[in-house]
């Protein structure tokens, strides 16, 4: 069954330039993306490509000045802004990027028992820690006491004990020890196999392939392809849209190939497919119009070359 749903989603914002000339800039543009029950989707993506942005989107936390059209669907129904503030505290839970979320002046197990309000116990608490792998002296340290594997088992820990349907991970990993990794991953990966949706944002493609079940691929503002990480494999024959080759190709392990040029930024997007002026093979067709996103050998891609 489908957690999440995103379709045709945009995002732009109003920006002020020289001479107080308001104009839109748009950073993403046709995004696609499901997350089902039980299921891992890792979205990967280099900085700037809307990973962060959709999470969100999802969770009605953009900035005032964004203009968005498209369609969101949880559990198939319209999120509107009423319903997300509504499933916030509730069914959807953002563990955020930085541990800095962390109330620097209370102590970590109050702060995860008021995740849930009048609703949590401090039995509760203690199994969530106890589960992650957290000792007991743990819920009466500071966040400053903490080390960086442990504060994110901390933020991790609100939306366990939420009992969130839907959690939306934000680079859960940077600066962790590869050990401390691990258990975070496994984390996931134990909560999506009780019945909850993960989706995962991060830049490790290495780390998405040890828990997802699919990988989305962003690349400025876009979904260019939506693959099972089972497709990452060999020299990437199985993968649908050249960028995922390259990325696939490049990891140390496989042929270590940068591919030449870099992400286009949001002021300076080409006409047509986004990847275009990067791709190997682009024709004079792929600069008319940006490819729709389809169907294609039980992945989706936005291709027009694709087979």
């Amino acid at each position: 069954m489908s957690i999440l749903e995103v379709n045709d989603l945009s995002i732009s914002f109003s920006q002020y330039t020289g001479g107080l000339r308001k104009r839109q800039l748009q950073v993403i543009s046709g995004l696609d993306v499901s997350v089902n029950q039980g299921e891992i989707l890792a979205i990967v993506g280099a900085s700037g490509s809307g990973k962060s942005l959709l999470a969100h989107s999802v969770l009605g936390i953009l900035p005032a000045n964004a203009t968005v059209s498209g369609s969101i669907k949880y559990k198939g129904e319209r999120l509107t802004a009423q319903r997300q503030e509504v499933l916030r505290s509730s069914e959807i839970a953002l563990i955020p990027q930085s541990v800095n979320f962390l109330n620097p002046l209370m102590p970590v197990g109050k702060q995860v028992r008021s995740a849930v309000n009048d609703k949590a116990t401090i039995t509760a608490q203690k199994k969530v820690f106890e589960r992650l792998h957290l000792q007991p002296e743990v819920e009466s340290m500071y966040p400053f006491q903490l080390s960086g594997g442990m504060a994110r088992r901390v933020l991790l820990s609100t939306a366990i004990i939420r009992d969130a349907q839907l959690i939306i991970a934000d680079e859960p990993t940077p600066g962790l020890d590869p050990l401390v990794i691990k258990e975070v991953l496994q984390s996931f990966r134990e909560l999506a196999d009780e019945g909850r949706a993960i989706m995962l944002i991060t830049h490790d493609i290495e780390a998405a392939l040890q828990i997802a079940d699919r990988i989305a691929v962003f690349y400025a503002g876009t979904t260019l392809e939506v693959a099972s990480v089972d497709d990452f494999t060999g020299n990437g024959e199985k993968l649908r849209h050249p960028y995922t080759r390259a990325l696939w190709r490049a990891l140390p392990q496989n042929d270590f190939i940068a591919i030449p040029g870099s992400q286009p930024k949001a002021t300076d997007l080409p006409s047509g497919c986004l990847f275009a002026p990067r791709c190997f093979c682009a024709q004079s067709e792929c600069e008319q119009a940006q490819p729709k996103m389809r169907d294609l050998r039980d992945g989706r891609v936005r291709c027009t070359h694709a087979t």
